[in-house]
């Protein structure tokens, strides 16, 4: 598990050997069993998470008790709750394993020190934040301006193994069209891959 992370950080940054020491140190990790809460609504959100092996989903319930799925988060992804996260309120989602995970935990006082103490993990954590913010943005683009189909390839281009991992459900969820709609999107996804 450290190899990975310091594979992941080394993809933007350079670390010596004292350096991720250091970064280390501020991290814990952890073994979380399929079905279990990383975050829960309304709780203190203590830390954010690096996706060593697993899949997560971030979810949002509105007041109906409808649950919105925000994001999936996959090998080598950063996830949390991060409004919470860096403010110090109350989480307004939830984040749940979807299959046994390892994750590497960083709490906030780690995270602020690791900022002031390394440059480059500051430069880090701004990349990252940035790309996730860049993300956030095309993602809410595709659900205002794509039709479902188009939003269907689109995740297919961009996670192809994510219909393999994640219920029908779910994925529906994610792309803002019920579960017969998604039944139908997939249809002649399935037919072409069998002609192939």
């Amino acid at each position: 598990m450290q190899q990975q992370l310091r594979e992941h950080l080394e993809q933007i940054v350079s670390l010596t050997d004292e350096e991720f020491a250091l970064v280390q140190a501020q991290f814990t990790s952890r073994q979380v069993r399929k079905h279990q809460f990383l975050i829960r609504e309304g709780e203190q959100v203590r830390e954010m998470y690096f996706v060593v092996t697993g899949l997560l989903k971030l979810v949002h319930t509105d007041a109906a008790g409808r649950v919105h799925v925000v994001s999936f988060a996959q090998e080598d992804w950063w996830e949390g709750d991060f409004a919470a996260y860096l403010a110090q309120t109350p989480a307004t989602l939830s984040l749940q394993c979807l299959e046994d995970t390892a994750v590497w935990c960083l709490p906030l006082a780690g995270y602020e020190y690791l900022c002031r103490q390394l440059p480059q993990m500051a430069r880090f954590f701004l990349v990252k934040f940035a790309r996730g913010g860049v993300a956030a943005q095309q993602r809410i683009l595709s659900l205002l301006a794509l039709p479902a189909r188009e939003r269907y390839e689109l995740l297919l281009r961009q996670y192809p193994r994510l219909p393999q991992r994640v219920s029908k459900t779910l994925l529906a969820a994610y792309l803002g069209v019920s579960r017969e709609t998604l039944s139908r999107l997939a249809e002649p996804t399935q037919a072409a891959k069998k002609v192939s």
